[in-house]
């Protein structure tokens, strides 16, 4: 029987798997690993530390932190106390965190490093500052401040204490009931609202992936996206629930090269982890010799053909067998190498993945579990099973939750997956729900009991035309060109829909190169007149199966991405709309300018392209 309480499951499997490896990270050139036992230990010495710092049953304890061992022991720490851990993002800014640690009253916090630091401890005293600041990296400066402590120092206080009766009246007491966590939205509009999370909730997600995941205490998982984020954070205790190893990616800018050492067998990851590796591939087969082109297809059409067959439960003909064997010692295998050659399936949620880029993983041999789901719901919604798999879908209902479609087309929801409500703001609470279901501001579509997701229902744009796009489907679309890196469709008010593309700079600058384009900057690459009619054309190719009204008339080429830094992508790397838009206010007008022009759909050859 499982556990039903978060921190009771965690000393439940260190009594259960003692020596085997629960955690595993790297430290300069070597892998350090902790056992189930050592995790059972060292959760409880940060436990009773604690208590020492006198945090209290429902008190609010922040972790501002890279992804790293010391997080996930930090989590369970607090959930051990009875406490509600409270995960804010490494990459926020000062602002960002200081609004949470405002909003949910944080008086200790652990904070990852020097960044995280200096901006928790810079926050002005009537900003309510943590009393205490826990700080894992011992490289950092605490310049002497009182209020700070090294994890080490920490922990040796955990373990000289004297209060371990009283955590273990506190585990004794604990309740599936009790509240687990505040995980604030990233808030791509309007201010971030705290999600409220109990135990319960994750427990009644386990035992519904339980019903969809064949998963077992051999397998590995990376974790590499952000812990602050319900789906990894989600996935990760789950890990820890079936006894596996979690992996933690210590630079994430060198993903692939973990994947390769760490050889996981399962991972999160979001479309564009995908999108990237998919865009990548094609990058390096453009420039490759005519028969490794053909090579290269034949062998992804074998393996669709194979992934078809075991879909549907199909034997294998004797004829595809042999040229199975052979796509994959020739070319499939070289494919799956890049996610570590060991992947069973890759849970996969949190934006639009493109039907296409789905299809090529699907027969290179990497099964992606496509799912959907939302903060509010403790991550999954639905997502696909192992052998009941609909292309361009999210799959069906997990078991325990029910989802409807709205007049307007909203996806509603209800279960016991689902959110007490939002932190301190009965309003909102109020209306996310409607007689009892889970408002999503999603818009999607039931058939047969597959969810598809067709965009945000406050992101549907209507023209001045009366006409309903769906931006996500339309970028979805276009973006899985290998020479598109990134694409926002405008189209709200306007006779016709345009688009701001970020190209994909490194295949744009190989073609340059092809063509003899001299260009000294990326501004003078995308303003060249050969490289805009160069997208133009592939633009053109991907939207033939559009409506006419869905087309992209016009486009604007951006000479760099939209990044983080610049407060253009929130951290789970979703791309805030309203600012992109805001900031290129003058150019996208400029692509309305000769309106009069274009005021009624015009035929594809006659579209305008243009560049800042």
């Amino acid at each position: 029987m499982k556990e039903t309480h978060l921190a009771r499951m965690v000393f439940r499997q260190a009594a259960r798997y003692g020596a085997k490896t629960a955690l595993r990270t790297k430290s300069g050139n070597r892998w350090r690993d902790i056992s189930y036992g050592r995790l059972g230990e060292l959760v409880r010495d940060a436990a009773k530390a604690l208590l020492e710092l006198g945090v209290r049953e429902g008190e609010m304890v922040g972790i501002y932190s890279d992804n790293r061992p010391e997080w996930t022991i930090a989590d369970f720490a607090i959930l051990s106390v009875r406490g509600v851990s409270v995960p804010v993002y490494a990459t926020s800014t000062a602002g960002q965190a200081g609004y949470i640690v405002r909003d949910a009253s944080i008086r200790v916090l652990f904070a990852g490093g020097q960044t995280q630091y200096d901006r928790i401890a810079g926050i002005p005293e009537s900003g309510l500052p943590p009393a205490v600041i826990v700080v894992f990296d011992e490289a950092t400066d605490l310049r002497g401040d009182p209020r700070g402590m090294f994890w080490r120092d920490f922990l040796q206080k955990g373990r000289s204490s004297r209060q371990g009766d009283v955590l273990d009246a506190r585990l004794a007491g604990a309740s599936t009931e009790d509240l687990a966590t505040l995980i604030y939205t990233s808030g791509t509009t309007g201010e971030p609202k705290g999600v409220m999370l109990h135990h319960a909730n994750f427990h009644h997600s386990f035992l519904a992936h339980d019903k969809r995941l064949r998963v077992s205490e051999r397998d590995v998982s990376l974790c590499f996206l952000p812990l602050a984020h319900v789906f990894e954070r989600a996935w990760s205790f789950y890990v820890i629930s079936h006894g596996m190893t979690n992996v933690y990616a210590s630079d994430t800018r060198k993903i692939i090269e973990c994947l390769r050492e760490a050889r996981p067998t399962i991972m999160c990851a979001v479309p564009r982890f995908y999108e990237k590796i998919y865009t990548s591939v094609l990058e390096k087969l453009e420039a490759d010799e005519p028969w490794r082109k053909k090579l290269f297809r034949w062998a992804l059409g074998v393996g669709e053909d194979a992934y078809l067959h075991r879909k549907e439960k199909r034997p294998l003909p004797p004829r595809l067998w042999l040229q199975w064997l052979a796509a994959e010692a020739l070319v499939l295998r070289k494919l799956q190498g890049i996610v570590g050659g060991r992947i069973r399936f890759l849970p996969c949620a949190g934006a639009p993945l493109a039907r296409k880029i789905e299809e090529f993983f699907h027969s290179a041999g990497i099964r992606i579990t496509y799912g959907y789901g939302l903060t509010e719901t403790t991550a999954t919604v639905t997502c696909h099973e192992e052998h009941h798999f609909r292309p361009g879908t999210v799959g069906k209902p997990i078991d325990g939750v029910e989802v409807k479609i709205a007049r307007d087309g909203e996806i509603l929801v209800r279960g016991k997956t689902v959110m007490s409500g939002y932190y301190r703001k009965p309003e909102a609470t109020a209306e996310a729900f409607e007689n009892g279901w889970l408002r999503t501001g999603d818009v999607g579509v039931l058939e047969d009991g597959y969810l598809t997701i067709t965009d945000r229902i406050k992101e549907l744009m209507k023209t001045s035309g009366g006409k309903y796009i769906a931006p996500q489907y339309v970028e979805s679309t276009l973006a899985g060109d290998p020479y598109i890196e990134q694409i926002i469709v405008i189209a709200d008010g306007r006779p016709y829909a345009t688009a701001l593309i970020v190209p994909a700079f490194e295949a744009l600058e190989a073609y340059a190169k092809t063509w003899k384009i001299a260009c000294a900057s990326r501004e003078e690459l995308v303003r060249d007149p050969i490289v805009v009619r160069f997208i133009e054309g592939r633009v053109e190719a991907r939207q033939q199966d559009l409506a006419g009204y869905e087309k992209v008339k016009r486009i604007a080429l951006l000479p760099r991405p939209f990044s983080l830094e610049e407060g253009e992508m929130t951290p789970t790397l979703k791309v805030r709309r309203r600012v992109v838009i805001e900031r290129h206010r003058d150019l996208i007008d400029a692509m309305y300018a000769r309106e009069k022009e274009v005021s009624t759909p015009a035929p594809e050859s006659d579209l305008s392209f243009s560049a800042p």
